[in-house]
């Protein structure tokens, strides 16, 4: 079978994707997951939680819950229907981490959880701390 009519018959059997929906419900979930965010902030503040804690507070608790929910297995299921929206930085992120040492964690904890637990998000953290620590130093070369 040649190529241009194998990509016609894929094409011809794949059923085609609901766009409008899926970015509908990407948007309805992050803007879920943000508000939640504010949510929590607000409430820290109302228990008398300075503002400069009420951040990180709010933010090691959606950690909390996006792992706990990764862990019973319930973000899997809210990403088939959510999509991109769960990639909001901090839970996708912390999806990322906890799903690999899940996976990992027949095979011990150094050589299982402990070599996997970075293999997604190691290149974030590695290329992220490259493009700050270059960005730094070109911003010290700019203001001398």
């Amino acid at each position: 079978m040649k190529r241009k009519d194998y990509k016609n018959y894929v094409q011809s059997k794949a059923s085609r994707s609901p766009i409008l929906k899926n970015c509908f419900f990407a948007f309805l979930t992050g803007g879920a997951i943000c508000a939640l965010g504010q949510l929590l902030m607000q409430l820290y503040a109302s228990l008398g939680v300075s503002k400069t804690i009420c951040y990180p507070l709010a933010s090691v608790t959606l950690i909390f819950i996006s792992g706990l929910f990764t862990g019973l297995g319930l973000f899997d299921k809210l990403a088939k229907h959510a999509g991109a929206g769960t990639l909001v930085p901090i839970t996708g992120f912390a999806n990322a981490i906890t799903s690999p040492a899940i996976d990992a964690k027949s095979e011990g904890f150094v050589l299982g959880v402990g070599a996997k637990v970075f293999v997604i998000a190691g290149p974030v953290i590695v290329y992220g701390t490259l493009a700050s620590m270059l960005y730094g130093i070109i911003y010290y070369l700019v203001t001398l």
